[in-house]
């Protein structure tokens, strides 16, 4: 594969918080995905006012752009996660779903960041990529 998650022994476990503290592309192509939210294909908010399924499907709509393009999310050298009027108590739905996007995969970086609001008042949650393609 064209990148390879870094992760030094001398900083803290970031794996265990579910994301790594680098990725390494070497050579390939470069997939920019937009941000995605809890959008079906309908247009319609699944999981209206429900931050943990929210996240599932702004995964889930970022793991169909990925297959489109012949990758998944081992592929995925960053993320950026962006969650409206964010507490710690929201760390657990997110990164929850975010686990299981990744299944046995190593997971990239990962930037999460607390924002008021995002493009539509029902949106809780955006979750934005970059991968590396072979």
């Amino acid at each position: 594969m064209a990148n390879t998650k870094i992760n030094p022994a001398g900083l803290y476990d970031a794996v265990g918080y579910g994301f790594s503290h680098a990725s390494l592309q070497a050579g390939g192509r470069t997939l920019h995905l937009a941000g995605q939210v809890a959008w079906d294909k309908d247009g319609n908010v699944v999981g209206a006012g429900d931050l943990a399924a929210q996240t599932a499907q702004a995964l889930a709509n970022l793991k169909a752009v990925l297959e489109e393009a012949g990758a998944t999310p081992a592929n995925v050298v960053r993320l950026r996660t962006y969650v409206v009027d964010h507490s710690p108590d929201k760390l657990g739905p997110v990164l929850g779903a975010i686990g299981a996007f990744y299944g046995d995969a190593m997971p990239a970086p990962n930037t999460f960041i607390g924002v008021a609001a995002l493009a539509l008042p029902d949106f809780l949650v955006e979750i934005e990529a970059t991968a590396a393609l072979d």
